[in-house]
């Protein structure tokens, strides 16, 4: 028997586990343990009884340690004279006209920012170097101030790590031996804000995330490996030194395994719509899985490669309240796993999932996940609080609730389609996490989107793309070339240095290099601008620079939506990515059963849609088989999720499991 491969994935709610084994998936799901997640994972590990198994975990310590601000104490070293970088970041303004805006304080206090006598120029030449007594007395100011972790960012060290490798030395002789990062080492870049950003949300998890993944890996054994939020996963050694690179971790996690699933079915362009407990993520992949450089988290510019994803507070449990002005509103607030809904028997605030519940399209009688029992008569008499607060009942308070939620989502949809010059009629949607299913068909309907994609197990997709995404490294190096210093040859030495290094560091970690794929990518633009798109490298020696600049005119055209091509471009950056593919699991075609649906169909309720009351069909997923179709109204069972099928749709079970829902109109 082979070694089994479980995917892991940590939610607000609920954490979820794909075991991949022999050809086989086995999913499973608990309740989230948000004090100490290791708990929850340890446990589904032995309830599962894996036995040998490697482990590909998406986490959420990075990314709620920095949302919650509860990080180490954290210092900057940088070059002297630029302390104050993070504090005068840039004059964007997330609201323009807003006079009374208060920015988001740095994560490192002005007292805990340090200057170094040094100085390299934009040529990488050395014009001073830092003294030996200079780095002592920062040594032992360090010591004094007690921090946990340090992040050091000098000027220009991308061109020349030098003085940062120097510094670093010196802090090794710290008595409270801190979490260092290097800057040389995780994001070697220009612009200086947003590579200081970077460093310094990296030491600020550090201490944290590397203590949680000790103690997981002590738990587990070897062969633990993290999801990054590029959408390949790393070595624990790798993760614990540079956790910057897990922001996104968990839904990574899901456009990976969504992505795989749709183009497996013969949809590669999709929308993917993750619904979980306490937010929704939704991403654009036109034929691709697209990344960004240029991400920000909690108001911290992050600039390490991540998969484009647009999040809100749109999830099973956000809150539903009236605001100060009599609306209502509902989240970014959530209930979470502890006290969760109201129907859970411990929430004293209505969310989406009661909303669901009073509607119809959760059951009451199926115990969700398979193990928690759902209070109705609580949920029913918290929502009627809340209609009366709003001059209705329950189920016209319930009805809003969903309307509301519907409407965060449809935004974050058109923020990631039409705002970027996609049409999202042109694409398939494809609806997990646990409550994704249950609002996808409306979604789709109100934007025009022709079809619904919803997965076999929806509701613990994200576990299974960390399980199957692949080993990946990324590497880059800014070489800022144009006109006739744009030679092929020039970056193909460049690509070619970066590549030894990734391939001795994968070495060393024990990787099976012989399996590597390189793939290689610039970070172009028109000369002067400030911003980069990133395009494939080509192959082609002859027209390689023509080529360099169609492609660049091309995606400026797709993005922006207007290009210049009489304007010269110019190569900022050189991005490498080294990748080690995962085998992934193909499930065969399925003998066509026939349309009849009736033998999973298992009972008719009165559930309310959009249009009111009607008799629905309750049909059990499992019972399912390929060809079968349903007619809506319908909800469709299953342990990990629920999927709606409005009146005016109907949905079929492919070949893969899936089921295809579309309007019948």
């Amino acid at each position: 028997m082979s070694v089994a491969v479980v995917g892991v994935d940590v939610g607000g709610t609920f954490t979820d586990f794909a075991v991949l084994r022999d050809g086989r998936l086995e999913v499973y799901k608990l309740p989230s343990t948000p004090s100490d997640p290791s708990t929850g994972i340890l446990q589904g590990v032995s309830d599962l009884a894996v036995g040998e198994a490697s482990f590909v975990h998406g986490s959420t310590v990075a990314t709620n340690a920095l949302l919650e601000r509860r990080g180490g104490r954290t210092a900057l070293v940088t070059t002297h004279g630029f302390e104050d970088v993070l504090e005068i970041g840039r004059q964007n303004r997330a609201n323009l006209y807003d006079l009374s805006m208060d920015r988001t304080p740095p994560l490192v206090p002005d007292e805990l920012r340090f200057g170094v006598p040094e100085r390299v120029d934009q040529a990488g030449t050395v014009v001073a170097s830092p003294r030996p007594e200079d780095l002592t007395k920062l040594v032992s100011t360090l010591d004094d101030a007690g921090v946990d972790s340090i992040a050091i960012v000098l000027l220009f060290s991308f061109l020349n790590p030098l003085h940062e490798e120097l510094v670093a030395e010196a802090l090794a002789a710290m008595k409270s031996n801190p979490f260092v990062s290097v800057s040389s080492q995780v994001v070697p870049e220009f612009r200086e804000y947003e590579r200081t950003s970077t460093v310094v949300v990296n030491s600020y998890v550090g201490p944290l995330m590397s203590r949680y993944i000790n103690q997981l890996e002590n738990a587990l054994g070897s062969g633990l490996r993290i999801m990054q939020s590029s959408g390949g996963s790393i070595t624990a050694q790798l993760a614990s030194n540079q956790p910057v690179r897990t922001i996104l971790s968990g839904p990574a996690g899901g456009v990976v395994g969504a992505f795989h699933l749709a183009s497996q079915a013969g949809y590669s362009e999709v929308i993917t719509l993750d619904m979980g407990g306490t937010s929704t993520d939704v991403s654009l992949c036109p034929g691709v899985i697209k990344e960004t450089t240029s991400s920000s988290l909690a108001g911290c510019p992050i600039g390490v490669p991540m998969i484009e994803i647009h999040s809100v507070g749109a999830g099973g449990g956000s809150i539903a309240r009236m605001d100060d002005g009599g609306a209502l509103v509902v989240g970014p607030q959530s209930a979470g796993a502890d006290p969760g809904p109201a129907c859970y028997g411990r929430g004293e605030q209505v969310t989406v999932t009661d909303a669901n519940l009073i509607l119809g399209r959760l059951p009451q009688d199926q115990p969700l996940a398979g193990k928690l029992e759902l209070h109705y008569q609580r949920a029913h008499d918290l929502m009627s609080q809340l209609g009366a607060s709003l001059g209705g009942d329950a189920r016209n308070a319930a009805l809003g609730v969903v309307r509301v939620v519907n409407a965060t989502m449809e935004r974050a949809i058109r923020t990631i389609s039409l705002e970027r010059g996609y049409d999202p009629r042109q694409f398939t949607l494809v609806a997990f996490g646990g409550a994704g299913p249950a609002h996808a068909c409306e979604l789709a309907q109100e934007l025009g989107i022709p079809r619904v994609l919803v997965p076999p197990h929806p509701g613990i997709l994200s576990a299974l793309g960390v399980g199957i995404a692949d080993i990946v490294r990324d590497y880059s190096r800014t070489v800022m070339m144009r006109g006739s210093e744009m030679a092929k040859d020039r970056l193909d030495a460049g690509f070619s240095t970066l590549e030894d290094a990734a391939t001795a560091e994968m070495a060393d970690e024990g990787l099976p290099i012989d399996r590597l794929v390189t793939r290689r990518f610039l970070d172009v633009r028109y000369v002067g601008q400030s911003y980069e798109l990133t395009v494939n490298c080509p192959t082609r020696t002859t027209g390689f620079n023509e080529a360099v600049s169609r492609a660049f005119h091309r995606a400026h055209q797709q993005r922006f939506g207007y290009n210049d091509p009489s304007e010269p471009v110019e190569v900022v950056n050189l991005r490498l990515k080294m990748l080690i593919p995962v085998d992934k699991p193909e499930q065969a075609v399925g003998r066509q059963e026939g349309r009849d649906s009736s033998a999973a169909r298992v009972a008719e309720n009165e559930v309310v849609f959009q249009q009111g009351p009607v008799p629905t069909g309750i049909y059990q997923r499992d019972l399912l088989r390929h060809g079968n179709v349903i007619q809506g109204p319908a909800v469709v069972l299953q342990m990990d999720s629920t999927t709606s099928i409005p009146p005016g749709w109907k949905a079929e079970v492919d070949g893969y499991g899936n089921l295809i829902a579309e309007p019948t109109g």
